[in-house]
């Protein structure tokens, strides 16, 4: 069976009246205003295209939403799968969402952000308790009803998704209730005003953007997005943000710093400066005992004794140390789907876009599948094809490390200043101006490939692992599948 595009009055699964298409979702599909013509009740319908396998991560994630009942998370009726199409029926929100409002009214008031990113967070430590990632949390699936109930819809989550993907988007919900501007990138037609960036490419602080923003919530906010600090558990980010919640907007920064306990806390009292001071005092009087107790023996003429410091190095009372503190270790740097894309410039066909996420869901078993090609040089038709990495902010790297199906493949690591677009054109502009990093290409003898071509004196935000030749797939044709893509850095 086959279907057109949806009409109005169209009755799907012979129950749900399609009556109003609202807009297109951040992944491209349709929302619709419907009826339930059985129980007569208002119904969302959220309709994607095709159906099938490629609606198998949709539709589990509508099943397992299900299963979640809290008041900021919307219910979830429904789930079909016609093959051609699929659509998840859940509850009609009569209201407007934090896209529709910010782009009407411009950015919230600090109390307002903060109130509805405490919801949202509340909502995913619910979901998150389930063993469950929402994998959505945008301004479009945050809806504000009516009556002021502000609720959490349409969980979309894949492989590519995480917890912390998740606890990331609160920060971004927050962002973009600031400042109108969203800091996470995003492509196609339902795209949100970009973020004001740096040099580097890092979004601007709210505080920057404009006045009245406390400074505790601009350092909160700026931390959920950075890449660099450990995100908190669902439940410790919403603890912090209903203290939040809770105070007077003038009280914010009498409210901080507590930021991420583990566990729900009372508000602190006025008293909490004097008790630190108090302790602080007690700390110098210790440290000028101890200064006066090592002068003595000093001058008693014993031999100078050695401190040993935290880190285990001795330390001599001249603050000369025997040993050097440990250089720093290079660390894996999480990568999620929305921060790599496909590099297919002129003459591709770009019919692998999407494919991307496939490099960076640590499952060996998926992978991007390159198209099969007649010639190992891409046919002639373009100088090769490979995976840009955004990692949101400049940073000092150490290496990539990519798995593949079989060796043979030439390749190289590229970087440049920014992502010109994801088009034929952005990718050819990719090809002119991204310098390839070490000496030359390399042929890979075998399926894994580490490459320590990085500066260690320069920092780094766009990276592209390019291919400029395929090894053979044994049947005439070149081919290869990239299965992970990891990268190292500090």
């Amino acid at each position: 069976m086959t279907f057109g595009a949806p009409t109005a009055g169209e009755v799907l699964a012979e129950r749900y009246q399609l009556e109003e298409h609202v807009n297109d979702d951040s992944a491209g599909r349709q929302v619709w205003r419907g009826i339930d013509v059985i129980l007569r009740r208002p119904v969302a319908v959220v309709l994607r295209y095709p159906g099938g396998d490629s609606a198998t991560e949709m539709l589990q994630a509508a099943v397992d939403a299900s299963r979640v009942i809290h008041p900021n998370l919307v219910g979830v009726y429904d789930a079909i799968d016609e093959g051609a199409r699929a659509y998840v029926v859940r509850e009609w929100v009569e209201g407007e969402s934090l896209r529709e409002m910010v782009s009407s009214d411009g950015p919230l008031d600090p109390a307002r952000a903060t109130a509805i990113a405490h919801s949202i967070a509340d909502a995913l430590a619910a979901v998150h308790a389930t063993g469950m990632v929402h994998g959505n949390v945008h301004p479009g699936t945050t809806l504000i009803a009516d009556d002021g109930r502000v609720v959490l819809a349409d969980a979309r989550a894949d492989s590519a998704d995480n917890v912390e993907s998740d606890i990331r988007a609160v920060g971004g919900i927050l962002y973009f209730a600031l400042t109108g501007h969203w800091p996470h990138n995003e492509v196609g037609s339902s795209a949100l005003p970009d973020a004001n960036r740096d040099g580097t490419g890092a979004p601007a602080a709210p505080r920057q953007i404009r006045a009245g923003v406390p400074a505790y919530l601009d350092d909160l906010t700026m931390d959920l997005l950075d890449a660099r600090v450990a995100t908190p558990e669902a439940d410790s980010l919403t603890a912090e943000l209903a203290r939040l919640d809770a105070a007077a907007e003038e009280e914010y920064e009498e409210a901080g710093p507590l930021r991420f306990a583990q566990s729900t806390t009372t508000e602190p009292t006025r008293s909490t400066s004097k008790i630190i001071v108090g302790v602080a005092a007690l700390v110098v009087i210790a440290v000028v005992g101890l200064i006066f107790g090592i002068n003595a023996i000093n001058s008693s003429g014993d031999p100078k004794p050695t401190v040993t410091n935290q880190a285990g190095a001795g330390t001599e009372p001249d603050g000369t140390t025997d040993t050097q503190a440990p250089a720093p270790q290079p660390k894996k740097i999480p990568l999620t789907a929305d921060m790599v894309r496909i590099v297919d410039p002129p003459d591709g066909d770009r019919d692998d876009t999407g494919e991307s996420k496939y490099t960076v869901d640590g499952d060996d078993e998926t992978a991007w599948e390159l198209q099969h090609f007649n010639q190992a040089n891409f046919g002639t038709r373009k100088p090769g094809m490979g995976v840009l990495i955004d990692l949101g902010t400049a940073r000092k790297l150490s290496e990539v490390e990519v798995l593949m199906s079989q060796p043979g493949v030439t390749m190289d690591i590229r970087a440049g200043s920014d992502d010109t677009g994801d088009t034929s054109a952005g990718d050819q502009k990719i090809m002119d101006t991204y310098k390839r990093l070490g000496d030359s290409e390399t042929v890979t003898t075998g399926n894994r490939k580490v490459f320590s071509v990085f500066n260690p004196d320069q920092t780094y935000r766009y990276v592209l692992v390019f291919m400029t030749k395929l090894p053979s797939d044994g049947e005439g044709r070149f081919s290869v599948d990239v299965q992970e893509i990891s990268i190292s850095g500090y």
